[in-house]
């Protein structure tokens, strides 16, 4: 490059300089508070979900299958004879799977058996009949009970009155720091839900009880967290 262009090429990078100084100053970010809002609303749970299920063994893979197939619809009748309807039972686990006889030695495995399983989850509408459904599993010859399922149906709408109360709290929370800042709080710039797990509660049930089981629904909890970022006004002249 020669010296006349080496001076056109530095002129042309000062213009550009100088255009590019203004509107950085004008994309600068506002001053603003940020804080984090919460607020939980707690109700008793309206629905429930119990799952249970037969496990079978046997010498083939056959044997197993249909030993599994007879318990578990005679699981399925007991259930139905209770007054469930089959929009409330779904199949929620079926394996066959393979037993191995000398797992923990050396050498090739050798099958020695076949296990078959089939489990189904029961949703319930009344929270009252869980007790009475594990005790139906039981004596219809269920040897697997995996645990309770507590849910709140109008979970949405809780969930819009916990988010009012959350930003009630940001809002408050940075109100306290503005006074400590000395400075005036303005409008919301930013507002970002953090996402969390909806509310579960999963308990072990044991077979084999001989009185009805006593089970606790307790409360469900539905928690909000929302961040927001408030303006901070300009001090008046």
């Amino acid at each position: 490059m020669n010296p006349p262009d080496s001076r056109k090429a530095l002129i042309g990078l000062l213009a550009l300089a100088a255009l590019n100084g203004p509107a950085r100053a004008q994309t600068a970010p506002p001053q603003a508070i940020a804080v984090t809002g919460e607020a939980s609303v707690s109700v008793p749970p309206d629905l429930a979900s119990v799952d249970g299920g037969v496990t079978t063994e046997a010498r083939t893979a056959r044997e197993a299958s249909e030993a599994n197939n007879a318990a578990m619809g005679k699981v399925l009748l007991a259930l139905k004879g209770a007054g469930l309807e089959d929009k409330d039972l779904q199949t929620s686990r079926l394996s066959l799977q393979p037993q191995y006889g000398n797992q923990n030695r050396p050498g090739p495995n050798i099958v020695v058996g076949y296990r078959a399983a089939n489990r189904v989850s029961i949703r319930l509408r009344d929270v009252s009949k869980v007790a009475s459904v594990i005790d139906t599993l039981v004596a219809a010859g269920a040897n697997e009970i995996g645990g309770i399922d507590f849910s709140v149906a109008e979970a949405s709408k809780l969930l819009d009155e916990a988010r009012d109360k959350a930003f009630a709290d940001a809002r408050r929370k940075a109100e306290i720091y503005a006074r400590a800042a000395g400075v005036a709080l303005g409008a919301p710039l930013s507002i970002a839900e953090e996402s969390a797990p909806g509310p579960a509660s999963y308990r072990k049930i044991m077979v084999g009880m001989a009185a009805p089981a006593p089970v606790a629904q307790g409360e469900e909890t539905l928690r909000v967290s929302v961040n927001v970022s408030f303006a901070i006004k300009p001090p008046t002249p």
